[in-house]
């Protein structure tokens, strides 16, 4: 696309006093035009001039009148044959000057008839078509033809009369000189501003094609949807993209894991037209092998003045990764199942071990701990195994919610992680954690405040701090678990609950993860109406918030 900014032009123009400039305004045909048009005007009324001449008789010399009146015919004629368009400008102005010989001629013949009238058009068509020379020329002219005759006639008009058709003549070109002037130059300006005009829309012709060949040749959708809901701007993509099967014009739209039809009123389009934006909504377009799961993105357009304008949607083909995500959690679910069943045998005989009579201490303690480090991994492949479930939910877990304090089970957690803590120097702050009671699964929130100690604690700084607090409200218990380590940049915030999802800095940093354990986490915690979030600043350390219900719903 063309991303150079546009020139702006300018419109000047200059009124030159030479006959270029009927050149520059009028083109060959306008002049030939001008010429005829004109020239029939001064025709007609000679000629109608000459019939009331010959119905009520002329008193003065008769030949030399018709001579004159052919004379006009003459001219007349030369200026509809003559092809202008190939003539010199200054040509033309033989015409109307010739005019004005002619007319002389006529009031020579009649000096009382008054024809010195006729003597206006002429210096008309002088003043408008030829600048300032036309207009003194024509004035000169006229008023020097005035003089002669008026000499060689020896007529003795009144004083009143004798001034009275020079002042008329000057009037009359002055004015229509004025007149072209300004709508020449109106004319010149509009000219230059059509011409910017045309090369703007020739230039918005061109980024239009362009963006519409840029549009055509990427591989997803766009759709600009306007304030009535109608669409502007569709390419190829989202045309075939929606296509779905091959054989239907109007496929089916599923829910993105295909199992139920979506209702018209929730498919993405729809969404959109009612004013909503959103983001990675997933659907299913066909079914069978033709199947395509697409991931739409809307985006409100809003004016400067806080109008809203309609709406961009944007549609992506996800199908292959939709699939390869469903193999990976098979097959991290059938590993999974696969790995139980030894290391529940494992633990079995572990146990039986440790609980055998006679066995030495330092054994004892080896069993110990091999018992711990197996009773972890079964607890790792567990959460594996829920995560990798494929229903909406991720993680699979029962909850069985009582009336807790909250302050036991943080403080049991704790003890649990003040070993791992002490081998880094991390100090842990319980100076906060007060008595709080909530409505919740023991098990469960240990399972999560273990997950939540222990990143605080392996992502944390050699010597950092991990502080835990709780409080209590009317509604709602409170968690809160904040630490002095790596921390997470705007883009880890928005992932960082996601399965198999590492941030930057964890990724960066030596200590192992699957990325699992606030995605189980936070199931866990919706499980119970409440919720988990985040709080984080890269480089200076995070706090997670668990919210949980107070009491038991509908209780008092």
């Amino acid at each position: 696309m063309d991303t150079e900014a546009p020139q702006r032009t300018r419109a000047t123009f200059v009124l030159p006093n030479s006959p270029r400039w009927v050149d520059a305004v009028l083109g060959d045909g306008d002049r030939s035009r001008s010429a005829m048009l004109n020239q029939i005007v001064v025709m007609s009324v000679v000629l109608v001039v000459a019939a009331v001449g010959l119905l009520v008789g002329l008193r003065g010399d008769a030949v030399l009148f018709f001579v004159a009146v052919t004379g006009v015919f003459l001219l007349t004629g030369a200026a509809i044959i003559v092809p202008w368009g190939h003539v010199p400008p200054r040509w033309l102005a033989v015409i109307p000057v010739g005019d004005i010989v002619a007319i002389a001629i006529m009031r020579t013949a009649e000096p009382a008839a008054g024809f010195g009238l006729l003597w206006v058009f002429p210096v008309i068509w002088l003043a408008s078509g030829f600048g300032t020379a036309g207009w003194i020329g024509g004035m000169g002219l006229s008023l020097s033809a005035y003089a002669v005759v008026e000499a060689t006639t020896r007529t003795a008009p009144s004083s009143f009369g004798f001034v009275l058709l020079p002042l008329l003549l000057i009037a009359v070109s002055t004015s229509t000189y004025l007149s072209s002037r300004r709508a020449n130059a109106q004319r010149l300006l509009l000219d230059r501003q059509a011409t910017v005009l045309t090369q703007s829309l020739e230039r918005a012709r061109r980024h239009e094609q362009v963006l519409t060949e840029a549009l055509d040749r990427v591989d997803f959708g766009v759709v600009r949807i306007e304030t009535d809901g109608s669409a502007s701007i569709i390419n190829d993509a989202h045309a075939r993209l929606l296509r779905g099967s091959r054989s239907s014009a109007a496929p089916d739209v599923f829910t993105a894991d295909g199992a139920s039809l979506l209702a018209p009123e929730e498919q993405p389009m729809a969404r959109v037209r009612r004013g909503e934006a959103f983001s990675d909504a997933r659907i299913q377009v066909g079914s069978g092998d033709d199947r395509r799961v697409l991931s739409v993105s809307a985006r409100r357009i809003i004016e400067p003045d806080g109008r809203d304008s309609g709406a961009v949607v944007v549609t992506r083909d996800v199908t292959a990764e939709t699939d390869a995500s469903r193999e990976r959690d098979a097959l991290v679910s059938s590993v999974s199942h696969e790995l139980r069943t030894p290391l529940t045998s494992i633990l079995g005989y572990l146990e039986l071990a440790i609980d055998t009579p006679g066995v030495p201490e330092a054994a004892l303690e080896n069993l110990r701990v091999a018992d711990r480090n197996a009773d972890q991994l079964l607890r790792l492949v567990g959460d594996v195994l829920a995560a990798s479930s494929q229903s909406r939910s991720a993680a699979q877990v029962t909850v069985a919610p009582e009336d807790v304090d909250l302050a036991e089970l943080v403080n049991a957690a704790v003890e649990s992680i003040l070993v791992s803590a002490g081998e880094r120097g991390i100090t842990i702050d319980v100076s906060r954690v007060e008595p709080a009671r909530a409505y919740a699964d023991p098990v469960r929130i240990r399972q999560v405040l273990d997950n939540l100690l222990s990143n605080a604690v392996k992502y944390n700084r050699p010597r950092g701090r991990v502080s835990v607090a709780t409080s209590v409200g009317d509604q709602w218990a409170i968690i809160a678990v904040q630490d002095s380590g790596v921390g997470l940049n705007e883009e880890d915030l928005g992932s960082v609950f996601q399965r198999y999802y590492r941030g930057v800095a964890v990724r960066d940093s030596a200590v192992a993860g699957n990325g699992l354990g606030l995605a189980i986490s936070r199931d866990i915690v919706r499980r119970h109406g409440g919720d988990i979030t985040v709080n984080s600043v890269l480089g200076v350390g995070s706090t997670f918030t668990v919210t949980l219900q107070a009491r038991r719903p509908g209780g008092s």
